[in-house]
């Protein structure tokens, strides 16, 4: 019991230091990527789509390996959910045009309490003091060491909100598939990646020039240019790997509060490697965060060793009702046996 238990928390943190490598790698990659001091290769959409067309050849080469298998999910609920995870996509991309940077990350940040009511209406889940306190103390990091300027207009608070609610629905999702279907959380995205990245190559275009102004087919790609996109769709496999093994083994809110340490890593490599402006704020705002995440993490494993001891007594008492029922049925069987008997005679 304890080798099982003590390999699965190495999965657990395997999983998130994945996801948390995987997402501060990809950011860096595509900043150099994307930004006019590199390679100026703003076509989002579009690279989010080769991302997914990446990681679904991935998976075809996995189910034809037998290193994944193939569960049945019906189609229906896989179209479903990939127009709910483009939404969120676009509505992601709209946002940061349309609003600034510091509404567009006050936007991100109410995805956690989002997630929360969300899986209260569709779950029934309840979160204890403990859990939403440390979840208050996150935000509250992550705004202080982010929110810069705010400033809003009608379309792009519409956009956000849009976006909110379909990331949160997206991440949901995530899960509550995974279990409905006993579906693995990489046989889940192998099917889900076809039709994501088909349609997002397919309108991802139309959807960038929209936003920039510009069309991928003027863009002059360069080995530079080829060799950073080869890598940002390497490591956005990992990213969406990791991302559904995440939400599969915990949940959208745990993804939510401690994926925020991807944050607070980006703001400081961001120091280190690109001398980005870190000020007491920034520095306040982490500490603060990091200090909510430990907190989280406390109150959920508190939560759970709660739900374990309670779990055990009510299956005893249960079961010690059955025996008793089972007893009594034992002894009155003969007695109505002999009754019938009797009145048959």
């Amino acid at each position: 019991m304890e080798g099982e238990k003590k390999s699965a928390a190495i999965s657990d943190v395997g999983a998130w230091a994945m996801n948390v490598i995987s997402s501060v790698g990809i950011i860096m990659a595509n900043k150099q990527l994307m930004s006019l001091h590199g390679y100026a290769f703003s076509f989002a959409t579009t690279l989010t789509g080769f991302h997914f067309a990446v990681t679904a050849l991935v998976g075809v080469v996995s189910n034809a390996t037998g290193y994944s298998a193939s569960k049945h999910v019906p189609l229906w609920e896989l179209l479903w959910f990939s127009i709910v995870a483009n939404m969120s996509i676009t509505g992601m991309n709209l946002s940061l045009m349309l609003n600034s940077v510091g509404f567009y990350q006050i936007s991100k940040l109410s995805m956690i309490p989002v997630v929360c009511v969300m899986e209260w209406i569709l779950h029934n889940k309840n979160y204890s003091r403990e859990v939403k306190m440390s979840v208050v103390v996150v935000v509250i990091g992550v705004g202080v060491c982010t929110v810069t300027d705010v400033k809003v207009n009608a379309k792009g608070f519409l956009c956000a909100c849009i976006a909110v609610l379909s990331t949160s629905l997206q991440q949901i999702s995530i899960g509550s598939l995974q279990k409905k279907y006993s579906i693995g959380s990489f046989e889940l995205l192998s099917k889900t990646a076809p039709i994501q990245a088909a349609s997002l190559l397919l309108l991802g275009p139309f959807v960038d020039y929209f936003l920039i102004g510009k069309s991928i087919v003027n863009y002059k790609m360069s080995s530079g240019a080829i060799l950073f996109i080869l890598l940002s769709c390497s490591l956005a496999v990992f990213c969406n790997v990791s991302q559904y093994l995440c939400i599969g083994r915990f949940s959208a809110v745990s993804f939510q509060v401690l994926g925020h340490m991807k944050t607070v890593c980006v703001l400081t490599l961001g120091w280190l490697l690109f001398d980005s402006e870190l000020t007491l704020k920034n520095i306040m705002g982490m500490v603060t965060a990091v200090i909510g995440m430990i907190i989280y993490s406390w109150a959920v494993e508190v939560e759970k060793q709660s739900n374990n001891k309670v779990t055990p007594h009510t299956k005893n008492s249960l079961t010690e009702e059955e025996i008793r029922l089972l007893k009594e049925g034992v002894e009155n069987t003969p007695v109505k046996d002999i009754e019938i008997g009797e009145s048959k005679g």
